[in-house]
């Protein structure tokens, strides 16, 4: 099967969303919370809906970023943004919920932080903290979902900078299309211009073995 030369390409590779770190964090993040709300939150309460609606926004604008990236990096950027609010509104809910409930914040100084973070750095799948999640207390699910929610956040940003900088090089769509169109031109005449060459040289051969045309 013939593939297309780079020089004619017009969509852009799709991204695998799946190796992402930060997605698959996300769905970690998603898990966490699921398990969170269910444990901890009483039935009936409002925030079991937002933090949830928050948390499945959060991956699946992942997804949609990735997917229609294809083709809009402008809207590969919209949905990653939209992404990184719901997280940021996650993030919100486990603060209040930690903070109205005067548990502990885990920062720098608390002697679980540096082990929290190692592992929250090394650990992309939710295989890695299910077997923990279901025994965590809600202090230690929500300073862990804090930490995913700041990870989460700043990987996006690094991973945002990667694509405007491919947009600054290479443009959208239309300046694909605009540069696939050239570039097919330019080598149709080229090709044209050899064939021309071609027959020149042939002739002349011809002409110089006393060979009619």
């Amino acid at each position: 099967m013939e593939t297309m030369d780079n020089t004619y390409k017009v969509l852009r590779q799709q991204t695998l969303w799946e190796e992402l770190f930060f997605y698959q964090k996300a769905v970690v993040l998603y898990q966490l919370t699921y398990e969170f709300v269910q444990r901890f939150l009483q039935r009936g309460d409002r925030t079991i809906d937002q933090m949830l609606q928050a948390a499945r926004s959060g991956k699946q604008n992942i997804v949609e970023g990735s997917a229609d990236g294809v083709t809009s990096i402008e809207m590969e950027l919209k949905l990653l943004n939209v992404a990184r609010s719901s997280i940021k509104e996650l993030l919100e809910d486990y603060m209040d919920y930690l903070t109205s409930r005067q548990l502990t914040i885990w920062n720098k100084h608390h002697p679980r932080y540096d082990t929290m973070l190692k592992f929250c750095r090394q650990h992309n799948k939710w295989e890695d903290y299910c077997s923990y999640a279901r025994k965590w207390s809600d202090e230690e699910i929500a300073n862990i979902a804090v930490t995913l929610c700041h990870m989460i956040d700043k990987m996006m940003i690094s991973y945002q900078s990667k694509i405007e900088k491919d947009f600054v090089e290479h443009g959208g769509i239309r300046e694909r299309m605009t540069a696939a169109r050239l570039n097919y031109r330019h080598d149709r005449d080229e090709e044209i211009k050899k064939l021309k060459q071609r027959v020149a040289e042939l002739e002349k051969k011809l002409r110089d073995n006393h060979i009619e045309i």
